[in-house]
């Protein structure tokens, strides 16, 4: 009987120490922002660079990507 009282005891030690967190964070601010998390869903993230656009994704004859492009489909424009 006097594992129950033990454990009686505990139970009111922690919840009362979950009650003192929260009351904590209330009085702190924590909650405060109720409209951004609700619109944070509907903006997509910034792209991340892939490694072959950050280093400049050289071709095998030494042009960039960008002069196939602009040049007809050859590296040189030749």
């Amino acid at each position: 009987m006097s594992v129950i009282a033990v454990l009686i005891g505990c139970s009111i030690l922690v919840a009362a120490g979950f009650l003192a967190a929260f009351l904590w964070a209330v009085r702190t601010g924590q909650y405060d922002d109720k409209y951004t998390p609700s619109l944070r869903i509907l903006f997509d993230d910034p792209p991340a660079a892939s490694p072959r656009t950050a280093e400049g994704a050289k071709t095998a004859d030494g042009g960039g990507a960008e002069a196939n492009e602009t040049n007809g489909g050859t590296a040189r424009g030749t």
